[in-house]
């Protein structure tokens, strides 16, 4: 018999909401897609097979069970195939009194329980008509071809392109057909010529009218992409609770029948709910398996090699294409000419050379020899950027910098509507608070226990921001005002010149305001007191004579520029109170230590009580002058711990363009200044190797500023930083190579050579779209495991190669392991120094050293089978996501 209305439409509404809006294009999620449907066909036999022996057909209770199932369901699937509360679930009569059914929720009650993955536009071809307004007989049909457009991997921001494809006439029609891509290199849309194509076609358009058919195609609907961290578990919470409402809300009879019916009922949707929920497990364990390292590259400066190797590199074929690089960022000139240093010199090249960034991706068949003249690289390792979305970077990094991590700085997307910005910055507030959610509490595993946490925000998401933060349990030591000095006029209502910084710290006493040049003055005193054999007047007065030459580290007038006889450097400050005092004991002298005479009291009084200054006395930490007409100063002593609390107000009128304009590096709008990320940055990571992350890297402010910090000090702070976009490569990069070479920059060129000794590597890992495109799946063939389950209960995908295909079993018994199969460019070491969480110390063409002193193979053509197995078990997390975890 054929199904009844009820029965067609609950099946094909859960075949539509289950897989999603149908999507052209190539991506992993249009495979996925592809299997959900393949498996719904599959399992709808045994779907229907349960429900023909709970609910006999012809029957009332089947077509309440149809209609009971369609209603519960219908909730909770968006077009993306995301499972969340899509539409309010009908027992909450307190939001459904405050929010409408689809309305974006400010507190993203609707979103906690997932995983945010992506925003991007559901698209598929389409016809479109243009007619001519005062001839409206006179039609001109273009048609757009979406079936090669490459979906976004992560949420980086693409405009649709278009390009002409070709007219056809066929049909007796002339139509012509438009090839839709993605932005990515520098593609774009070239009106003229497409004009040009279709002319040539017989069909004649303008630019207006080539304008509006674009503008009529971008109309398509946008969806958020979530994945269910616990699909199981929150589908069968809300079916108990609407089936508890269902039941007594309605007069409901129970007697022995309607109380098997109301099971049937509750069991065929359990089915349903493990049958959903199979596809977004499945889906959490790709998002959450570790990627894949990929493309490896390392960078260091000339002065960190010895000078055979840098022979070596210099007569190598890839030193032309490595010049051309260093005059494309401007630091050398046509014919450069890099060469060994001139006769006498100790240093492998020229002394203005000694910082020219050397990128061993043109030295590929030397890099391993170059990583041993660097020694120990986790010791030698300055900095660390990851060409990755961000979540994806913090999952898979988190084994090997769990709480090493001294302060990590944010500036993410403010969510502000605002155009012109390179990355995704208009989300609701519900899916952008999850976004953020799923990251913070991501990258708070990487925080030392004294650690700090800054993130940048502004008034749209300030409140929303902090409430979030309040969840993570960790304490707020306060907000720093921004005055950027630049009010934001032209709008509506007052013009905003002010930003925030949000900040959060396991440690009450975080974000000391550091002397950054402390360490840097307290040096040199000691060498001049070496150099003069301990304190005496030409100690004293060549420091002083150092201080005056160099008022960039020490502070001009109230520099720290004498030494006393202790060895201490200090400087004075007069201890004259600030308002007058009208205590007595104020006023009261202190009597000069050689003349026993009062000294000159200061006109409002001291502003220490007069046992304070007799404490001072006797630590020498008061100066007198040659007798008692002179008032006592107070002598401050220079120490490297002397810091001081961070301001709640920071005023910078600068822009943080300007600082990329002078490097030439001007097309990325919208960053922020060095000078107040130095600010930050040296309060919150003011010792020595500490290590800053930044995950919404944007356009490397952070890295710049601890360069800038380190060059400064002498510091030797690490950064990490992760960033998605494709100007990793063209600003990110580039930026980091340039303030390596030199500290002062104008107009895109060097104005000095005064650069930084530096070792960074950096490379991308593999993304989630990635592996939802490569890995091997059966389009929905089943295995039934264990007979005790269902056929809704077994893990259909336990059969499933997944990624297994990259090692095969040989007819000798033997395992041939391959991973290039899967991707080309797999750097094993640093893939397996990620799953153990071991830094690396040494790597070879055949094994790596972590810094344990443990010892694994990596060239599976060098190992025993024994030795593939224990490797096999090693890198397994990457291969297979199986049943009960990876």
């Amino acid at each position: 018999m054929s199904e009844t209305a009820k029965e067609k439409r609950f099946l094909d509404a859960l075949e539509s909401l289950f897989t999603g809006a149908e999507v052209e294009g190539e991506s992993g999620f249009v495979n996925l897609m592809r299997i959900k449907r393949a498996y719904f066909q599959s399992i709808r036999g045994n779907l229907m097979e349960a429900i023909d022996g709970r609910a006999e057909k012809q029957t009332a209770f089947r077509e309440e069970l149809f209609d009971k199932l369609y209603t519960f369901f219908s909730r909770y699937f968006c077009e993306s195939g995301s499972l969340y509360f899509r539409h309010l679930p009908a027992f909450a009569k307190t939001y459904e009194r405050v929010y409408a059914d689809g309305e974006d929720v400010a507190l993203s009650w609707k979103t906690r329980m997932l995983y945010y993955v992506k925003s991007d536009v559901l698209v598929r071809s389409m016809p479109v008509e243009l007619r001519d307004r005062d001839n409206p007989e006179y039609v001109r049909c273009l048609y757009f071809d979406a079936s090669g457009v490459e979906h976004k991997r992560n949420n980086e921001k693409r405009e649709f392109t278009f390009e002409f494809s070709e007219v056809d006439n066929t049909k007796g029609r002339r139509v012509l057909h438009l090839n839709v891509l993605h932005s990515s290199n520098g593609r774009t849309t070239k009106p003229d010529a497409i004009i040009k194509q279709a002319r040539k076609g017989g069909i004649i358009l303008s630019e207006d009218e080539l304008e509006k058919a674009f503008r009529v195609f971008r109309r398509q609907t946008e969806a958020d992409f979530f994945i269910n961290k616990d699909a199981r578990g929150f589908l069968r919470e809300q079916f108990d609770l609407w089936l508890y409402q269902y039941v007594f809300q309605e007069e409901t009879i129970f007697e022995q029948r309607r109380l098997t019916q109301l099971q049937a009922l509750q069991h065929t949707a359990y089915d349903v709910i493990d049958f959903i929920a199979q596809f977004e497990d499945e889906l959490r364990r790709v998002w959450e398996k570790p990627k894949f390292v990929r493309g490896v590259h390392y960078v260091m400066t000339p002065d960190k090699l010895p000078a055979e190797l840098l022979k070596s590199i210099i007569g190598h074929k890839g030193i032309t294409a490595q010049i051309q690089e260093w005059q494309q960022l401007g630091m050398v000139e046509k014919g450069f000419s890099f060469s060994p240093s001139p006769p006498g010199r100790g240093s492998g090249v020229r002394e203005t050379w000694q910082h020219l960034p050397l990128d061993t991706k043109y030295f590929k068949d030397l890099e391993l020899e170059i990583l041993d003249a660097l020694g120990d690289l986790n010791e030698a390792l300055d900095g660390e950027l990851v060409h990755s979305e961000n979540w994806q970077a913090l999952n898979t990094l988190q084994k090997r910098y769990k709480g090493k991590v001294k302060c990590i700085h944010i500036d993410p997307p403010y969510n502000t509507k605002t155009s012109g910005f390179l990355y995704q910055n208009e989300y609701k507030h519900s899916s952008w608070l999850t976004m953020m959610e799923n990251r913070v509490n991501a990258a708070l595993e990487w925080l030392a226990q004294e650690g700090s946490f800054l993130c940048h925000i502004d008034e749209n998401e300030y409140e929303r921001l902090h409430i979030l933060l309040e969840r993570t349990g960790m304490p707020d030591i306060g907000t720093i005002v921004w005055d950027k000095r630049n009010p934001m006029t032209g709008g509506g209502g007052i013009a905003i010149q002010h930003e925030y910084i949000i900040c959060r710290s396991r440690s009450s006493d975080a974000l000391r305001l550091w002397n950054a040049n402390a360490a840097l003055i307290l040096n040199k005193a000691k060498e001049l007191l070496i150099k003069h054999g301990g304190v005496s007047d030409g100690a004293k007065s060549e420091f002083s004579s150092w201080v005056a030459k160099n008022p960039q580290f020490t502070g001009g007038e109230k520099a720290y520029r004498y030494i006393d006889d202790a060895g201490r450097v200090y400087r004075s400050v007069s201890l004259r109170a600030p308002e007058p005092r009208t205590d007595p004991k104020f006023f009261e002298p202190l009597l000069h230590p050689l003349t026993g005479k009062p000294c000159a009291v200061p006109p409002n009084g001291f502003s220490r009580t007069p046992d304070t200054l007799k404490a001072m006395v006797k630590r020498g930490e008061i100066l007198f002058g040659t007798d008692e007409t002179t008032q006592p100063q107070q002598k401050r002593i220079l120490e490297e711990g002397a810091n001081r609390q961070l301001s709640s107000v920071i005023q910078d009128a600068k822009r943080g363009k300007a600082d990329l304009d002078v490097l030439g590096l001007g097309n990325f709008p919208y960053c922020h200044s060095v000078f107040l990320y130095e600010t930050l940055l040296g309060a919150a990571a003011n010792g020595s190797g500490d290590m800053v992350l930044d995950y919404f890297a944007g356009s490397g402010t952070t890295a710049h500023a601890v360069i800038n910090l380190n060059r400064k000090d002498g510091g030797k702070r690490k950064y990490i930083l992760v960033e998605m976009g494709d100007y990793f490569h063209t600003v990110l990069l580039p930026r980091i190579k340039k303030v390596i070479y030199s500290k002062d920059w104008k107009d895109g060129k060097p104005v000095s050579r005064e650069g930084s000794s530096h070792f960074l590597k950096y490379y991308a890992l593999e993304q989630y779209e990635e592996t939802l495109r490569h890995a091997r799946y059966k389009d929905g063939e089943q295995l039934e495991i264990d007979s005790l389950k269902s056929p809704f209960e077994q893990y259909v995908f336990f059969s499933d190669d997944k990624f297994a295909h990259a090692v095969k079993p040989l007819k000798n018994g033997k395992l041939k392991i391959n991973l290039h199969d899967l991707y080309r460019d797999i750097d094993v070491a640093e893939s397996l120094s990620n799953a153990l969480g071991k830094p690396i110390r040494r790597r070879t063409a055949n094994d790596v050293t972590f810094t344990d002193g443990t010892v694994e193979k990596t060239n599976p053509a060098t190992m025993t089978e024994k030795e593939k197995q224990h490797f096999i078990s090693l890198i397994k997390p990457y291969l297979w996501w199986g049943e009960g975890g990876y």
